[in-house]
């Protein structure tokens, strides 16, 4: 995946780029400029596309920092709220001394936005997006067997949704890539393996709860530094 990816990738930045010198070249009322328009919007989705497919393969370049968890998700609150609509209300309950986590910002703003985006399209008439932050910290095998990751100091994402929520079948399949149970043309199945990806080359965790009815929650675990 990551091989055909960067290939890809470089014909992208052939095509994008000669559209864009294209654009800048041709005057405003030439007639083929709306049809060069429609090329760079589809190499924008294609360069988006090739993107998530460098994370979830795990060969995107991390640009990692010492973040403070809190602070990133409130950054992209007003965005995410604009996104999912005034049909569903966005709480976020944030962690008091939230330790730190060392990351790519921008991949973790991505984390937050695409298990955003997935919670609203499981509630098509509405209902509650609830974000959560919290220090972990596992001791023994008994805290690994509640928490599901192993012993150490973590820092707790936890998105949760009161939506449809998915049978045992699709909960197996949720990670795949190109897996969905939206309709054609409403989604590429790429926004949580790219979660998925983001996580693991973060050497974090991720699992999700889920019952029919009942909602998700996807709880991603990274580890903290000091």
């Amino acid at each position: 995946t990551g091989g055909v990816a960067h290939d890809f990738n470089n014909l992208l930045l052939v095509i994008n780029g000669y559209t864009e010198l294209a654009l800048r070249k041709l005057p405003e009322e030439h007639p083929g400029r709306k049809w060069l328009l429609q090329v760079a919007e589809a190499g924008d989705r294609a360069a988006r596309l090739v993107e998530q497919l460098l994370l979830f393969s795990r060969r995107q370049i991390l640009r990692s920092e010492d973040l403070d968890l809190n602070a990133v998700v409130s950054s992209v609150l007003n965005i995410l709220g604009r996104v999912i609509g005034e049909d569903v209300r966005l709480d976020f309950v944030p962690g008091s001394g939230l330790q730190t986590v060392c990351a790519d910002r921008g991949m973790m703003e991505q984390i937050v936005m695409n298990l955003g985006i997935n919670a609203r399209d499981a509630m098509p008439e509405g209902g509650c997006l609830r974000i959560e932050t919290a220090n972990i910290t596992v001791e023994s095998e008994f805290d690994r067997a509640h928490a599901g990751v192993p012993p150490g100091r973590w820092v707790l994402l936890k998105v949760s949704d009161t939506g449809c929520g998915m049978d045992a079948e699709t909960l197996q399949r949720v990670f795949e890539p190109f897996f969905t149970t939206k309709e054609v043309g409403k989604g590429t199945g790429l926004g949580l393996a790219t979660v998925y990806g983001i996580v693991k080359q973060h050497e974090g965790t991720i699992r999700v709860d889920s019952r029919l009815g009942k909602g998700t929650a996807f709880h991603v675990c990274l580890p903290t530094v000091d």
